[in-house]
């Protein structure tokens, strides 16, 4: 498919630069066959026990440093690990970089330039490795925040904890599954109350997240990958409740392609960990989800082709005009969307 397909107009101050506070008071639009304009405290009532709940629950590691080479101040966001003790990163000045270079990230936190690709990346080297690299950064760098939300040159500590799920507990991501962002305890515990249940799976948001699709063709787009886990136990419990008649919502589109991605070739669903690719286009047959909950996405983006494969073109394109005209956030720090899958012969 051409990606001007996936164009839409957005006006100019939609993109969300703060979150919404409480979590929960952020808007919510329900897409089925009528939209319905609510708020993410109303989840509950959309849900019924014959529902359950995915959760990714990654965890964002602070890889955005402003430091220096020599005079030079570098603004670095690391964004792939490479071994024990490298990463590769997105580097402003990044030209100005070359092999061999000592660059300060923060007071206890140096690295050296390995190499570039031809890309742009900067692959860095650092005199830590393992659970001690991961401690100084942690210790020291801030939160990876899309370009598209400004921030004054050293960041804003209110994103540490605001672009940070309740319930992130496994590090690796260099940036949030958005749509998690919007749930609290208190929230997931009237969830929980009305008997829908909550499983756990693992994405690892990648770099994947920071690039635009620079084909024409989806046919010539490469996702970036990504690690996924969906353990035993939990794939166990989602393949019980889906042979009981259930129904799977995932929360943010990196839950959705962690299931899709772990369904055998008999239409089960397997477990373990792996590396994904899965690119969603519209056609796609899905196999295990019936409901997403999602924010509201970039034009052209390969997740507004995916929630476009997941509730219609057609839908999708009239439900993004009604939010754009009548005042929805977009982005990561926006609102969000609960969407009902579509019949196939629709989409």
């Amino acid at each position: 498919m051409r990606i001007t397909e996936f164009d839409f107009d957005l006006p100019e101050g939609a993109i969300a630069q703060a979150p919404a506070e409480p979590r929960e008071s952020a808007r919510l639009l329900h897409v089925a066959d009528r939209l319905a304009d609510l708020h993410v405290s109303d989840l509950p009532d959309l849900l019924e026990p014959c529902d359950l709940l995915v959760l990714n629950d990654t965890a964002v590691l602070p890889t955005r440093f402003f430091g220096s080479r020599g005079e030079v101040q570098v603004e670095v966001t690391l964004v792939r690990p490479e071994g024990e003790n490298g990463w590769w990163g997105l580097a402003r000045p990044g030209k100005r970089l070359r092999p061999g270079d000592h660059v300060r990230l923060a007071s206890e936190l140096h690295a050296e330039v390995a190499r570039k690709d031809p890309d742009g990346l900067v692959l860095f080297h650092f005199p830590h490795a393992g659970a001690e690299l991961i401690r100084r950064i942690k210790a020291e760098g801030r939160m990876p925040l899309p370009p598209y939300i400004r921030r004054p040159r050293g960041g804003d500590p209110l994103d540490d904890r605001a672009y940070q799920s309740v319930f992130a507990r496994r590090d690796g991501s260099v940036a949030a599954p958005t749509a998690s962002l919007h749930l609290t305890e208190p929230l997931l515990a009237t969830i929980r109350a009305r008997g829908v249940p909550t499983e756990f799976v693992t994405l690892h948001v990648g770099m994947g997240t920071f690039l635009p699709v620079k084909v024409e063709d989806t046919d010539d787009h490469v996702m970036h990958a990504e690690w996924i886990e969906l353990q035993a136990d939990a794939a166990a419990r989602i393949e019980r409740h889906r042979r009981e008649g259930g129904r799977v919502v995932a929360v943010g589109t990196t839950a959705l392609r962690t299931l899709e991605s772990m369904v055998r070739p008999d239409g089960t669903l397997g477990h373990g960990t792996k590396d994904t690719r899965l690119f969603v286009t519209p056609g796609y047959r899905f196999g295990v989800v019936d409901r997403l909950l999602t924010n509201f996405h970039l034009p052209r983006s390969t997740l507004f082709m995916l929630v476009c494969a997941f509730a219609g073109m057609a839908r999708m394109k009239r439900a993004y005009a009604h939010a754009a005209a009548t005042g929805y956030r977009f982005f990561s720090y926006g609102d969000a969307s609960l969407l009902e899958r579509n019949d196939p012969s629709q989409t």
